[in-house]
C-alpha cells in the first residue's frame, strides 16, 4: 500500500496517449508524489476491479489519493485529471477551472476520447519498461 499523502494513477500501459501522459507527470511531479500501475498488470486489474471498473474495458481513468489513515479517495475521468493536476501544484492549480464546465458534458467528452484512444493515437504492442529512475515510481 502506497505511503500517506502519495496518490497511484491506474493508466493504460498500451495507449500511447496514456503513456505521453505518465511521462508528462514523471517530468512535472517534482515531489515524487504520483506511483503508476498499468491496467493491464495485477496490481492495476486488482485496482480498477476493487473501484467498480472493468479491467478489461476501462474507459475511466482512476486515481487514488491515500490519506494518512492510508484509506483512498477514488476520483475518475475528467475530477481524476483535474485532482493530478492540481496536486502538481504551481501554475497546474489552474486546472480547478476544469470544475466550472458541467461533469456531465467534460465526462461525456473525455469517455468519447476514452473510446477512441487507440485509433487516435496509436497502440504499443506491449506495456513499455520504465527507466531504471523511475521504476520505483511503479506498482
Amino acid at each position: 500500500m502506497p505511503e500517506a499523502s502519495a496518490a497511484v494513477i491506474v493508466f493504460d500501459g498500451v495507449c500511447v496517449l496514456c503513456n505521453g501522459w505518465v511521462g508528462f507527470l514523471l517530468r512535472h511531479d517534482r515531489a515524487g508524489r504520483y506511483r503508476f500501475a498499468a491496467m493491464q498488470s495485477e496490481a492495476g486489474r486488482a485496482l480498477l476491479a476493487d473501484h467498480g471498473l472493468d479491467p478489461d474495458d476501462p474507459t475511466s481513468f482512476l486515481l487514488l489519493e491515500y490519506n494518512a489513515a492510508r484509506a483512498p479517495r477514488a476520483s475518475t475521468d475528467t475530477d481524476a485529471i483535474r485532482r493530478v493536476l492540481v496536486g502538481l501544484g504551481g501554475v497546474w492549480t489552474l486546472a480547478h477551472a476544469i470544475a466550472l464546465l458541467p461533469r456531465g458534458l467534460r465526462d461525456a467528452a473525455y469517455r468519447r476520447l476514452a473510446r477512441n484512444r487507440y485509433r487516435w493515437f496509436g497502440r504499443h504492442a506491449a506495456c513499455a519498461v520504465p527507466a531504471p529512475e523511475h521504476r520505483p515510481r511503479f506498482l
